[in-house]
């Protein structure tokens, strides 16, 4: 086994325990929000918390993933997941609702860690299967969500047998999943630094080099080629890499980029589309009469949709480029808007349709999530990989707690109906925001034109300006 393997699986293991964490809990957190604080109403605050607390944390993580590499920064994300749970239990035994909610935004972190751990498996990867290698990392988090509920019940078992209140056990099945995560983040090898340039990838900077691009694998040496041959120094200017970019400088350089720009919105909007519509349809199902048992069969189906497919996008995002996947996920998510909107104004809500739409849902989310998150990382050089890829994992998070809190409301006053032409109006705007940057993207049979590499010219004249003074 090479030692590229073996970090991989750490990758992998840590996702999977993180996974089973998060999930062992989240059947309960809302029930023991409800509990606590003796009113209905809160019990959404409970997952809100941990989407929020995973935005927060997301962008500080990758700060030190930048500084202090990978091992450090996933170990931590981790570890604050492990208190959190801490946390959670002792503001359960002490039913104070503001501990619980802080150890539930302090869980989100194991969330965030696991996102950012599709980023260390590209930085892992042999640059041609960069997506694959994410997408295994995504796809270890099916294997979590769905034992993660089977430690439910067991986990309450556990509680009433310690004299805890039975709903906080599940929270020490988290607590253990999410040392065990920590533990293993923690044997990953001092040298996986946060987004380098692997050899034999593109300069990102070079006049030659499509800087807004999706740096596919099949035109890879060739920029590197041309990004070498005006320049006679290429030795020394590898030597003398930039460093990382500040959190506004990298937020600039992407603003200024459409395709970059348009890589960080579409991990957004699949985020807040997907979260806008899973948190209310159980909740539509009700109202609609399904049963418990109902609701939980279209949630695992949902959660199977998000992760199951992920190596196969990932395999078509290293054949075909991310472009495809992206708008793959995109007649994805406008199907599962029309079976939403069809269900809504139907009679009577169907359970083949709603967990036909739960699963696309599912699918769609993943397509967006791996195919942006690969043009993200392809289409900007390496000093500004980790600062972006922070602050899109820390705004999809922001985002989907944004829609969380706001879809309740929705609901109440417009319905299921409301919810889809919600989700509408956030593909619409990702869709806005592919226009500048469709033409300047690799496809099947076309690779992205000259007219990118002109985009990227101002700011490296600027980096060499500001070394010759």
């Amino acid at each position: 086994m090479t030692s590229r393997i073996r970090e991989q699986a750490k990758l992998i293991t840590a996702q999977l325990l993180s996974g089973a964490g998060i999930a062992s809990g989240y059947a309960v957190g809302g029930l023991l929000a409800e509990e606590i604080t003796g009113q209905t109403s809160m019990a959404g605050f409970a997952q809100m918390s941990v989407i929020l607390g995973a935005g927060l944390i997301a962008y500080p993580l990758a700060v030190l993933a930048g500084r202090s590499g990978r091992r450090k920064a996933l170990t931590l994300g981790f570890g604050i997941g492990a208190l959190g749970a801490v946390v959670v239990l002792i503001g359960v035994a002490l039913q104070f609702f503001p501990l619980f909610m802080l150890g539930m935004m302090m869980c989100g972190s194991s969330t965030a860690s696991g996102l950012q751990a599709r980023y260390a498996a590209v930085d892992l990867a042999d640059p041609a299967a960069a997506g694959r290698a994410m997408s295994l990392v995504v796809w270890a988090t099916t294997v979590g969500s769905v034992l993660g509920p089977s430690f439910t019940a067991p986990g309450a078992h556990l509680g009433e047998t310690l004299g805890m209140n039975g709903l906080a056990g599940p929270y020490l099945i988290s607590m253990v999943a999410f040392a065990l995560a920590t533990l293993s983040a923690s044997t990953l090898t001092k040298t996986v630094a946060a987004g380098t340039d692997h050899p034999g990838e593109p300069s990102h900077d070079g006049p030659g080099h499509n800087s807004e691009g999706t740096a596919e694998v099949n035109g890879s040496a060739a920029s590197a080629n041309d990004s070498a041959a005006p320049n006679k120094s290429t030795n020394t200017t590898e030597a003398t890499a930039p460093p990382p970019m500040k959190l506004g400088e990298a937020l600039r350089f992407a603003l200024a980029r459409p395709v970059p720009l348009f890589a960080m919105i579409t991990i957004i909007a699949g985020q807040m589309m997907m979260t806008n519509v899973m948190v209310m349809t159980p909740v539509h199902m009700d109202h609609q009469e399904f049963s418990l048992g109902a609701i939980g069969i279209v949630v695992s189906i949902h959660i199977a949709g998000m992760y199951a497919l992920s190596p196969v996008f990932g395999w078509m995002a290293d054949r075909w480029g991310s472009g495809v996947v992206i708008a793959g996920g995109a007649g994805i998510f406008v199907l599962t808007i029309a079976l939403g909107v069809i269900d809504a104004v139907a009679p009577e809500s169907s359970m083949v349709l709603l967990s036909t739409a739960l699963s696309l849902l599912g699918i769609g989310w993943s397509m967006f999530l791996i195919g942006g998150s690969s043009l993200l990382t392809a289409s900007v050089p390496a000093h500004a990989k980790v600062p972006l890829q922070g602050a899109s994992d820390s705004a999809m998070n922001l985002g989907g707690a944004l829609m969380a809190a706001m879809a309740g409301s929705v609901l109440g006053a417009g319905g299921f109906l409301w919810i889809n032409l919600m989700a509408t109006f956030v593909l619409l705007i990702a869709v806005g925001f592919s226009i500048r940057a469709i033409p300047l993207m690799s496809w099947p049979g076309r690779r992205a034109p000259g007219l990118a590499e002109a985009a990227d010219r101002p700011a490296a004249a600027a980096r060499q300006d500001g070394a010759g003074k």
